[in-house]
């Protein structure tokens, strides 16, 4: 009897060493290789397995014990960023308190899907050309815009958080969810036409970044428009050498005089599409254009708005006007 007693008090002793040892290491940093490691824990996915093979834990049954001693604890699903050794105890704490790892991703109004393109490029995430081709696609906003050219104009330009692992396709997601919503405060009765309405807000944004102007610029082209007008508006010739992969920064008069769907110099009415990504207020400007008689503006020499007018001899001595403060001003 007394034998049992000693095997079993071993038994218990060495069961004791060996969960204090279990417990000790939890509590030890680890680091499989130096470096950052993003892992992303889904919904549902074998925590253990994923954190093991990042090399962020050095055995699945270190977290299982872990969750043992944790059985309430509730494990959040995201992206998680690990930048040199942790203990078991700190990885297991970051996930329960939902930790996770984002970055902010401003997109200014006015950009287009180039301009993104560079800017997410710039974070290291996602390449300009995978953004490119992602906004490409416009099947995603085919209910609200069936003949939308590509996702410009639908992109809404807002800060976002993205994951270090947010993909092309999902950020061009995220973008025109938050047009989706911009758009049902600003049209909840969704009573005009998108394509249009959004492309003439893009060229309003483009045209001027003076609030008071916006409803009255849009006024303008619709004027034009309505008259069967060239809207002459430079964005556009830009956007059309961006197309063609051709813009060098200036405006050449073979890039006014080409052919092109866009270049509002050739052919009357809107473009096909939108060339940039208007904010809230233009889009605003664009559904409700101020009443107005003008047909021309052009800007002040000192970039403080617009000069806008109703013949074209009024308009045309605005430009000279224009030259002149300009070659004055050197």
């Amino acid at each position: 009897m007394k034998k049992l007693i000693r095997i079993a008090l071993i038994v218990f002793a060495l069961g004791l060493l060996v969960g204090i040892a279990a417990v000790w290491a939890l509590g030890q940093p680890y680091e499989a290789a130096p470096g950052e490691k993003f892992v992303r824990i889904g919904h549902g996915a074998p925590i253990a397995t994923t954190l093991k093979n990042a090399g962020v834990v050095r055995y699945e049954w270190q977290v299982w014990l872990a969750r043992l001693m944790n059985p309430s604890a509730k494990l959040q699903a995201g992206e998680y960023r690990f930048a040199g050794p942790a203990s078991v105890f700190t990885v297991f704490d970051r996930i329960r308190r939902g930790d996770i790892y984002y970055f902010e991703f401003t997109v200014p109004e006015g950009s287009n899907r180039f301009d993104i393109a560079r800017l997410i490029a710039n974070h290291g995430t996602i390449s300009a050309d995978d953004f490119v081709k992602a906004s490409a696609d416009a099947a995603s906003i085919r209910d609200l815009a069936p003949n939308a050219p590509s996702l410009e104009g639908f992109l809404f330009p807002s800060t976002y958080r993205l994951l270090h692992s947010t993909t092309a396709v999902e950020l061009c997601r995220l973008m025109t969810n938050e047009f989706r919503r911009q758009w049902k405060k600003l049209d909840p009765q969704h009573e005009g036409d998108v394509l249009k309405t959004v492309t003439l807000a893009s060229l309003v944004e483009k045209e001027t970044g003076v609030p008071e102007e916006r409803k009255i610029v849009a006024g303008v082209f619709t004027n034009r428009i309505a008259r069967n007008i060239r809207l002459g508006c430079d964005p556009t010739v830009i956007y059309a050498a961006l197309l063609d992969n051709r813009y060098e920064g200036v405006i050449h008069k073979s890039d006014l005089l080409r052919q092109n769907p866009y270049n509002t110099y050739q052919n009357a009415g809107l473009p096909p599409g939108p060339i940039a990504n208007p904010g809230a207020a233009s889009i605003e400007a664009a559904l409700h254009p101020a009443t107005t008689e003008y047909l021309f503006f052009v800007a002040k020499a000192d970039g403080g708005g617009h000069v806008f007018s109703v013949t074209q001899a009024a308009h045309e001595k605005a430009v000279m006007a224009y030259r002149h403060a300009r070659h004055k001003a050197g």
